[in-house]
């Protein structure tokens, strides 16, 4: 047995039977391991941030990590948006990344790079195999990282040499690790804020979905306060019967205006609200001066525990969240448009349904319109490195096979992943793609009138559109093996999305309309 077999028995052994790869030369023996492992399911992408950004979807669904297989320091690196946007998430992933014999590192070969600078800067634990009996030690360790803190990015650097030289059984699965949990008297401290005027109970992650979205809807129901979160969580649960949560917005000074009132938040599962970026005269933060902030329970803390706490502290046992009711919207029959997409999906998306959502400019008018649709999980983009919609829409699918997943993106983005419509394809998915072919990065337009500029000319407008030419999603999406249709008109637009919710299989529909339109 070889180090690549100890280790591949040993992430099945701790329960990781899938893996995202894009791999190559260096990896070859670690592929030949998965080859006699059939019960590992690997999937291909085309490029690297496909591989990881599949993991990351994957993960969100699941709350188990998958492994990736990626080539060197370059292939880590063509994947690190993706390791960045599940990182922000608070996500779970257990990157292998193959290295070049460690006796051939000495000759500078065309693809050794700073694997480990690379790799540190966005993983929360990094170890270079130093011998083929490390590697299923390693392996095992990387799962235990990669499933602690409620989901942390592991990666394993696996020299070649270490792959291929004899080694002893895979080694057992490691315990998990034990969750940091608050004191009781910090318990008692935000209960009592909790009550207060002016409250609120700010979550994420785990407490956003599922049976801790339940136990923050009690407490907040019990003392009165308001259940927030953020604009751009990992994942959400939504539509009819979910927890009433509040989101913020993208602007700050709309996130100003929402906190105007809010004088004690307490933080569980969330880190403070925080503006995306930076602009002249504008705060980096919403809440006013004045707010108490109580960080309770930080991401990586027991989540569950510190809600089952509270609910017990504040007596909520007995009370009903608010929930969002059903209300589905007629059909339009307006222009094409962000509105008419979003009750379009609204009146037809099926119970269950997975909305990976990077529509940008186009989003907030779907996210309103649907909100009161069936019951559905919304995946945002917590780390914003576009080009997050077709790889978590990949692994959302791979993790929820019998759930419809729709991926509404914007053109630009969707540019920067394109290759997942070929794993769609290849593992049959069934995942509905939505490009809104608004020609260009339209929320640049909005960010450099942000920072004070009024006047666009050519060289920043030829940043800013993806016109001369004109993509072709038809043509892309059948290049890829996805069936693929252009509609002008909200029917046409009606017909297809309602044929695509009632099959199975992936396929896109491109959106054509004119970005003048209002969407608000």
């Amino acid at each position: 047995m070889n180090g690549a077999e100890t280790l591949v028995k040993t992430l099945l052994a701790s329960g990781v039977d899938v893996c995202f790869a894009n791999p190559g030369t260096s990896e070859m023996h670690f592929v030949a391991a998965l080859d006699t492992h059939p019960q590992m399911r690997c999937i291909l992408s085309l490029f690297e941030g496909g591989v990881t950004g599949a993991a990351d979807g994957y993960f969100r669904m699941t709350g188990m990590p998958a492994a990736t297989l990626l080539h060197l320091a370059p292939g880590f690196g063509n994947g690190y948006a993706s390791v960045h946007n599940a990182r922000k998430g608070h996500g779970g992933m257990i990157n292998v990344v193959g290295e070049h014999a460690d006796y051939h590192l000495k000759y500078d070969a065309p693809l050794k790079g700073d694997i480990e600078g690379v790799t540190r800067s966005v993983s929360d634990w990094v170890r270079v195999s130093e011998d083929a009996g490390s590697v299923a030690r390693d392996g095992a360790e990387a799962v235990r990282i990669a499933r602690s803190g409620n989901g942390r990015i592991a990666t394993l650097v696996l020299p070649a040499n270490t792959a291929w030289e004899g080694a002893d059984g895979p080694a057992e699965p490691l315990p998990p690790v034990r969750l940091h949990r608050p004191r009781p008297d910090q318990i008692a401290a935000a209960a009592a804020a909790l009550r207060e005027p002016g409250a609120a109970l700010f979550v994420n992650g785990p407490a956003l979905h599922g049976r801790l979205a339940e136990l923050a809807g009690k407490i907040a129901a019990t003392t009165g306060c308001r259940l927030m979160t953020d604009l751009f969580v990992p994942r959400l649960a939504r539509g009819a019967g979910a927890v009433d949560i509040e989101c913020l917005h993208y602007p700050v000074l709309d996130n100003v205006e929402i906190l105007r009132d809010v004088r004690h938040m307490v933080l569980v599962g969330a880190g403070q609200p925080v503006a995306f970026f930076a602009y002249p005269d504008k705060p980096s933060t919403p809440e006013r001066a004045d707010c108490r902030m109580l960080d309770l329970c930080s991401p990586g803390m027991d989540i569950a525990w510190t809600l089952e706490a509270l609910v017990t502290e504040t007596g909520a046992a007995e009370a009903e969240a608010a929930r969002i009711p059903l209300d589905l919207p007629e059909l339009p029959d307006g222009p094409l448009c962000p509105e008419t997409v979003g009750q379009s999906m609204a009146a037809l998306m099926p119970e269950g349904a997975i909305v990976c959502n990077e529509a940008i400019t186009a989003g907030h008018p779907i996210a309103q319109a649907t909100r009161g649709a069936r019951a559905h999980d919304w995946l945002n983009n917590p780390g914003g490195a576009i080009g997050a919609a077709l790889p978590l829409a990949v692994g959302a699918a791979v993790a929820c096979p019998d759930r419809k997943v729709i991926a509404p993106t914007g053109d630009g983005s969707a540019m920067y992943n394109l290759q997942s419509l070929w794993t769609m394809a290849r593992e049959r998915l069934d995942v509905t793609v939505i490009v809104f072919a608004n020609r260009g990065y339209q929320i640049l337009r909005g960010e450099l009138a942000n920072v004070g500029v009024r006047e666009v000319g050519r060289n920043a407008e030829r940043m800013f559109n993806v016109e001369d030419p004109e993509l072709d999603w038809v043509a892309l999406a059948a290049g890829h093996g996805v069936d693929a249709v252009r509609v002008t008109e909200t029917g046409d637009f009606i017909a297809r999305f309602a044929d695509a919710m009632s099959t199975t299989g992936p396929r896109l529909i491109e959106v054509a309309f004119d970005p003048a339109l209002p969407t608000d």
